[in-house]
């Protein structure tokens, strides 16, 4: 069910009677009715007043292909002609590596939510309706797979360029491998999953998520301390701005990626490094590694100063997770 016309009805925020809403849509008001509850259970707060109607308690911004583009000026020739905004779908990564198993090289997508969006480790990444930045492009590198280590990183530090080109600029830093902070608490999220023949090219599914308004009632389905951009920045919420400005640091970042490597970043990443200096540790299962964080390699992995020596930790899927080290001692 379509239910991007009721949204568009209701994103004004004021009040709209079911039938008034049923004549608008063609449908009846029981039809109307199902519609709300599936609005609901997509994560989005609608308000029912008796003799008043439906409303969104805030005024719903829709995601618009048309702003996105012009707001990117001469950049958006790179996505125009393969750029898809979906009302609703399982999850963009997914929908990415679909088109580039059908051969596409360069496409991006977004949508206003995700049924089954993915974080690292196969954990769930909550994005309700409307709230956030759910996005994923389909890139390909003239490179063996090989030579994308870092990639990740380098991407951490394009989305954080974007976000303060867009104006969002205090208390933003990266945490290894490549998780976005704010204030200490996760912003951001990158998903890369990678493809192609191993001499290369290599094609890559870049997915990025970014809190810009979560609900309060996410909180229980999110096992982690996290924030947003509206409870941090007495700044404009312009999710358009936002996905143009980080879209344009990353057309303009992977073309030098693809040229120097990470290496061409490290510096950037270290700057933003908000554990840098710092004693953390390594999890793994039951395994834990503490030592000073030092930073990264020019390859991006962590520079990790333990009792035993100098460790190098390698990036990836399935890399161990860094935590400050108190926390892992409170744990034992």
């Amino acid at each position: 069910m379509d239910l991007s016309p009721l949204v568009r009805i209701l994103a004004d925020g004021g009040f709209h009677s079911g039938r008034s809403l049923g004549q608008q849509l063609g449908v009846t008001r029981t039809v109307v009715g199902q519609q709300i509850e599936l609005l609901r259970a997509m994560g989005v707060e609608v308000h029912s007043v008796t003799g008043k109607g439906y409303r969104l308690p805030t005024l719903f911004d829709p995601l618009s292909r048309s702003a996105i583009l012009h707001m990117m000026r001469e950049q958006s020739a790179l996505w125009a002609s393969r750029f898809d905004l979906k009302f609703s779908t399982g999850s963009t990564n997914a929908d990415a590596m679909e088109m580039a198993r059908q051969g596409e090289t360069r496409y991006l997508v977004l949508a206003e939510h995700q049924a089954a969006g993915r974080g690292r480790r196969g954990r769930e990444w909550v994005s309700p309706l409307g709230a956030n930045i759910a996005m994923s492009l389909l890139w390909t590198f003239e490179l063996p797979i090989a030579a994308l280590e870092g990639l990740s990183l380098a991407v951490a530090t394009l989305v954080v360029e974007g976000l303060r080109n867009a104006g969002y600029k205090e208390g933003i830093g990266v945490k290894w491998p490549n998780d976005i902070l704010l204030r200490g608490a996760k912003l951001a999220g990158i998903l890369i999953e990678v493809g192609g023949e191993t001499a290369g090219p290599a094609w890559v599914v870049i997915g990025i998520g970014i809190n810009v308004r979560m609900p309060w009632f996410c909180q229980q389905q999110i096992g982690q301390a996290y924030t947003d951009l509206a409870s941090n920045f007495e700044l404009s919420m312009d999710r358009n701005r936002i996905v143009a400005s980080v879209l344009g640091a990353l057309s303009t970042g992977l073309p030098v990626f693809a040229k120097k490597g990470f290496a061409a970043f490290r510096d950037a990443w270290n700057e933003l490094d908000v554990y840098q200096g710092r004693q953390v540790a390594i999890v793994s299962g039951s395994h834990r590694s503490i030592g000073l964080a030092l930073g990264v390699t020019d390859s991006g992995a962590l520079i990790l100063d333990t009792a035993a020596g100098r460790q190098l930790i390698a990036g990836g899927e399935l890399t161990p997770s860094l935590r400050p080290a108190e926390e892992v001692a409170c744990d034992s």
